[in-house]
């Protein structure tokens, strides 16, 4: 890395559960938007970080073309989809002027992306955050080299907290009661004999998907193979559950089998009506 990205992701290291707004994390205060942004996506490209990208602006793709002169009545997509097709058929379009709730907005956006029915013209970095990989890269493997006069005892104390952390230490025994300390996520590469919580099983959703280049449609086989032990399938499904009741998770299900095991169908959740819930889909 060099100096910026270091600063970049030491101001990561700083912020809790090292997220944070991508206007936070900046190396200073000359830095420009542009700037910043293209050294947030080069550690996401290398894996160390993630962030979450807003669609700002679209158009419509051939398939989607395609898939408005079909019967969309047939076919598995919403009315949502069909609205922002119509709406970007002819040109492209600044989605917040599409009528959508907002809190619906992206998400719709970013499955049309996803399934290349729409290209994204423009976006805009949201939330930033250190990856389990650059976590990793940072306690087992990162040595710096050369001259380090622009990085701040700041920046060096978010360092050594962090490898304090990392090591089961702390920094001060006795922490002030406003300030609870920062829990971090559980490794999926690591420490599994411990029970995850939601925000862990979310994360280890998040790395499968990086690592497995599922492009967020991670069939649910993987993530059993990776938590169960230590949890239980049961244990995990309601997991599961209560991750899509509060909207950080979809579910969906399996409609051609032929590519899969009947081992890992089986891994899937059983239905009542059509096939098992196959996928998790990351909101």
């Amino acid at each position: 890395m060099d100096t910026r990205e270091l600063k970049f992701v030491l101001n990561l290291l700083g912020a809790p559960n090292y997220r944070a707004p991508i206007s936070q994390v900046k190396p200073n205060n000359r830095t420009k938007a542009a700037e910043r942004d293209s050294i947030c996506r080069t550690l996401r490209d290398r894996g160390i970080v993630d962030c979450s990208e807003e669609i700002v602006e679209c158009r419509i793709a051939p398939p989607g073309s395609a898939l408005l002169r079909l019967d969309t009545s047939r076919l598995p997509v919403t009315e949502d989809e069909i609205a922002v097709l119509r709406a970007c058929a002819e040109t492209s379009i600044l989605t917040k002027n599409l009528d959508l709730p907002s809190d619906r907005r992206q998400v719709v956006l970013q499955k049309l992306a996803e399934r290349g029915l729409i290209k994204a013209e423009a976006t805009r970095l949201e939330d930033v955050w250190l990856t389990n990989f650059g976590l990793d890269y940072l306690h087992d493997d990162y040595s710096p080299h050369g001259s380090g006069l622009e990085l701040s005892l700041d920046h060096l104390n978010c360092y050594l907290q962090f490898l304090r952390k990392r090591d089961g230490q702390s920094l001060s025994p006795h922490p002030p009661d406003n300030k609870q300390p920062v829990q971090e996520p559980v490794n999926p590469q690591r420490r599994l004999t411990e029970k995850p919580n939601d925000a862990d099983i979310w994360y280890v959703i998040e790395e499968l998907d990086r690592q497995l280049e599922t492009h967020n449609y991670l069939p649910i086989f993987y993530l059993r193979e990776r938590l169960q032990p230590p949890l239980t399938r049961a244990e995990l499904d309601s997991a599961l559950y209560r991750l899509q009741r509060e909207d950080r998770l979809e579910l969906s299900s399996l409609q051609e089998a032929a590519h899969y095991t009947p081992e890992q169908v089986e891994a899937g959740i059983p239905q009542d009506i059509g096939g098992p819930l196959f996928f998790l889909i990351r909101n």
